[in-house]
């Protein structure tokens, strides 16, 4: 096959190979995604999303509907605390307090002002905000130095994040088919050739040629295993169960995490819900299906509550496997997602990091594909985000050390726990689980280059997350500064001023949202250079602010 039926191929339609579709056709790149489910997995999994996820997603102007599922979360959650027993302390009751703010987003809620309370409770006996957890032990609310300035700029995106993995890739899939990705279910990639020029993918019988391949097929990737990458890591230790289930007997499970003799629980804060962890070795079956009798005798084992489980609704099992692809290219071929790493999901963080990936990548693959920049664009990928991917990696293997039931690590727990029981303690860990403090090494000395960029309010009344919507870069500078010729095609340039405080005079941000280059003071050739690095040499379409 020597032409091409497709830009990109992406094997995987699940929330981050739809992401990466989506970020494609906004950067002008034919895209084919091929998934081998007929439809979306029921399978209960993740259930939220951190700050540069929902911040990417609003960019895109998908605000509105994450935050229809994030309101539809909330009153299975309220509908579960309201229906507990009032014998229930309390204090037990953290993880569902229905408070589900953003760092920043406005001060605690006052003792009785929600419904946290269990039916029977008085008024000043509600819990604290839950704010996450580490390793199972909860983070406090009004713990957290809500002033801290790496925990704003948010804006609207603030307070969304309960999102069920199974609502974004709907929400994602009537995205891309909106941008004209095509989309094939029951369709499995089973094998490709790659050469200098391009990709011949095999799925489903048929052969489709493509300048690129990505990988976006899961933790057992067939694209990763055949291209033959790399994936070290540690081996796993843990069997896990997580599920919704029709129960009997939960009165006797306290409500969030819980570590016990034998290991560690969480029960809520959805009807239902349950979460297990047994130090006894990773699963002998990791395909059957979770039966009954199965997850009962987990939960019994755990906890020691007699618990009967009447059926299973979704449940699954997974382990503590941690490894990474030590690179995320190989040519024509990319990973992205749990392809390119895998790892446990305390903390919540597989989902947002594969978002994290397609966001990357996605405009540089476009602009490489469509000619726009050369194919080293590409090798930025893996330098800015193998970094965030190893991150957690050890962000979930620490958390594993402080769950094991032995006297050690029981030992450290308490050491831990008592430290997280301070401001500076839960201020630091909230932000990162948020994943407020994701930034990438750029060139430049301004303090916002590599970060995500704030949500800056403009001076005609917009802000610049409805600038980014279109998926190109923006430069915001002030009319006279003298710029070099800018490529309408693929950088904004708006003239108006940003009128929050202490926000730079001038700033380039990137298709993703990252900053590439910011000046308070006039830095022209500061800006050429960022302006070459990131797309190419500079066309000759204009050179004043528009």
């Amino acid at each position: 096959m020597t032409g091409y039926d497709v830009d990109v191929v992406v094997a995987g339609g699940g929330p981050v190979g739809l992401m990466l579709a989506c970020e494609l056709r906004l950067g002008g790149a034919s895209v084919l995604v091929l998934e081998r489910l007929t439809e979306v997995d029921p399978t209960i999994k993740a259930g939220a999303l951190n700050a540069p996820s929902v911040v990417a997603l609003y960019r895109r102007g998908l605000l509105p509907a994450l935050k229809e599922a994030h309101d539809q979360t909330i009153a299975r959650m309220t509908q579960f605390v309201r229906g507990r027993s009032p014998e229930k302390a309390p204090g037990e009751d953290p993880a569902t307090t229905g408070d589900t703010r953003a760092p920043g987003d406005g001060p605690a809620k006052a003792p009785g002002d929600g419904p946290g309370r269990t039916p029977g409770d008085g008024p000043m006996r509600t819990p604290p905000r839950f704010a996450g957890h580490f390793a199972g032990i909860m983070l406090r609310g009004d713990l957290l130095d809500e002033t801290d300035p790496e925990l704003g700029g948010l804006g609207p995106a603030a307070g969304v994040g309960l999102v069920a993995q199974q609502d974004l890739e709907r929400i994602l899939g009537a995205r891309a088919a909106e941008l004209g990705a095509e989309v094939r279910r029951g369709v499995e990639v089973t094998g490709f050739e790659a050469d200098d020029d391009g990709v011949t993918v095999t799925a489903g019988g048929e052969r489709v040629r493509g300048r690129w391949l990505v990988g976006c097929d899961g933790g057992r990737s067939t694209v990763r295993k055949l291209a033959g990458f790399d994936f070290p890591g540690t081996g796993p230790e843990i069997t896990a169960y997580q599920a919704l289930a029709e129960m009997e007997g939960t009165q006797d499970l306290r409500l969030g995490w819980n570590a016990t003799p034998t290991g560690v629980y969480t029960h809520g804060p959805v009807p239902g819900r349950i979460l297990t962890v047994e130090f006894d070795g990773h699963p002998a079956d990791r395909t059957s299906p979770v039966t009954a009798e199965e997850l009962q005798a987990s939960i019994r084992r755990v906890t020691g509550a007699d618990v009967v489980v009447n059926s299973v609704v979704t449940a699954t099992r997974f382990t503590d496997n941690a490894r990474q692809a030590t690179t995320y290219r190989m040519g024509r071929v990319l990973l992205a997602g749990d392809a390119a790493h895998v790892h446990s999901p305390f903390g919540g963080q597989g989902l947002n990091l594969g978002l994290g990936d397609a966001m990357n990548l996605g405009w540089k693959l476009a602009a490489v594909a469509c000619g726009h920049a050369p194919g080293a664009l590409l090798d930025t990928y893996t330098a800015e985000r193998h970094p965030i991917g190893a991150w957690v990696l050890d962000w979930t293997r620490a958390q594993i050390a402080l769950m094991r039931p032995d006297p050690h690590a029981r030992a450290l727990r308490a050491v831990v726990d008592d430290l997280l029981a301070t401001v500076a303690g839960t201020t630091h860990v909230v932000k990162r689980i948020s994943g407020v403090w994701q930034r990438y090494d750029l060139p430049g000395d301004h303090p916002l280059t590599g970060r995500s960029a704030p949500d800056f309010a403009l001076a005609d009344g917009s802000r610049l997350a409805d600038h980014l919507r279109g998926g190109r870069a923006l430069l915001i500078a002030p009319p006279g500064l003298p710029l070099p010729a800018v490529d309408g095609d693929l950088v904004t340039v708006i003239g108006t001023p940003i009128e929050d405080d202490d926000a730079p005079g001038a700033v380039l941000v990137r298709p993703d949202g990252y900053v590439a280059w910011a000046a308070d003071a006039p830095d022209p050739a500061g800006l050429e250079r960022a302006l070459a690095t990131w797309f190419g040499v500079p066309a000759t379409v204009g050179g004043g602010v528009g």
